[in-house]
């Protein structure tokens, strides 16, 4: 078990090793190198006042509503502290001013990880909910998570678990999905046809050298026209082609309701009513809501869920040795909370 800080010295004497990723690794958040430092002198002063064994009753609640993600993670960093947690199901939505967790313990032995329980709940919870809005958006559509590219890689798959909590079916970062129990989901980027220069080449390459189980979805935008390009793939037996994708940059108009009606139409008249189209690219609810409308089947969503405002969580000391407490504003002793399950 990985010692936490314990006082402002160890802080000070603490230093960093050059060269390393920015990211804090699991010993440093296990170890309050991630708190705010006020929570480090609360601890040193309460043990100066030998009063490291006063036991509280924390509550969390959330600013805004949303999709609650990040339970796993707390729970982990909260594990074998001789502490009683109850939290909302992660998935679950949330109401503001809502309870979501409430933590039962030595103050001393969870105080220091207050900075991280709210960061990661905050995070989540916001990732999940941009997620759940998107599902929302699609209709029982598939929606996929494509956001990793836009944040640093240590807490892209956090995102993208987030992201699979809140509703989306799949996620291209490996661990990511991974972490949610699923495979990663993803065929190939525009780099793969660029440097072949063919795109029928490269998706019969793909078809002949990927395992059965991998979609044999193309990106269709890469050379010439969408519609030409998914026709000439269709017609090839060489492909095995299920699914064509448009990722249309701005550059040229993006993808638009009319352009996805032109190729539905154009598919199904030269008898490929089983393509599908799968549609990525700077997609938020109502772009999703207009091309499902015109025919897209399926959608990856990127920056729109990569980029969610956190949803900001509060803790408040709630109880203290068993008396009713709150700050000015805040009403004493434990609120309302019928939905929290006991975790830990």
């Amino acid at each position: 078990m990985v010692k936490p800080i314990e006082t402002v010295k160890e802080v000070t004497e603490f230093t960093v090793d050059s060269p390393r990723l920015y990211s804090a690794t699991h010993d440093e958040i296990a170890r309050g190198l991630t708190t705010d430092i006020y929570f480090v002198k609360t601890k040193e002063i309460l043990a100066n006042l030998h009063m490291e064994d006063t036991t509280v009753v924390a509550e969390i609640f959330a600013r805004r509503p949303g999709i609650f993600a990040g339970a796993a993670e707390a729970k982990q960093l909260l594990n074998n502290v001789g502490l009683e947690v109850w939290s909302l199901k992660e998935g679950a939505s949330f109401e503001g001013k809502e309870v979501v967790m409430r933590i039962h313990g030595r103050y001393s032995s969870f105080g220091i990880y207050e900075t991280a329980i709210l960061g990661i709940l905050a995070s989540s919870s916001g990732w999940a909910t941009a997620a759940h809005t998107a599902k929302t958006a699609a209709d029982g559509r598939p929606v996929l998570c494509f956001g990793a590219r836009h944040l640093h890689p240590a807490v892209a798959p956090v995102m993208e678990r987030s992201a699979i909590i809140g509703g989306a079916d799949g996620a291209s970062c490996i661990l990511g999905a991974k972490l949610a129990g699923l495979e990663p989901s993803g065929t190939v980027p525009h780099a793969l046809f660029l440097i072949v220069g063919d795109t029928l080449e490269a998706a019969a390459a793909y078809h002949a050298f990927m395992p059965p189980e991998s979609v044999r979805s193309m990106l269709v935008d890469t050379f010439k026209d969408e519609v030409e390009e998914s026709l000439r793939l269709a017609s090839s037996p060489q492909t095995g082609l299920e699914s064509v994708r448009l990722d249309t940059p701005s550059e040229r108009g993006g993808v638009t309701p009319g352009l996805i009606q032109e190729l539905r139409a154009k598919l199904d008249l030269a008898g490929y009513e089983h393509i599908r189209i799968f549609v990525s690219g700077g997609l938020d609810p109502d772009r999703i809501r207009s091309l499902a409308a015109a025919g897209a089947d399926a959608f990856g969503v990127g920056s729109y869920i990569s980029g969610a405002s956190a949803i900001d969580m509060t803790m408040d000391i709630k109880e203290v040795n068993g008396q009713a407490v709150a700050k000015r504003g805040r009403i004493p002793g434990l609120a309302k909370a019928p939905r929290l399950e006991r975790i830990l």
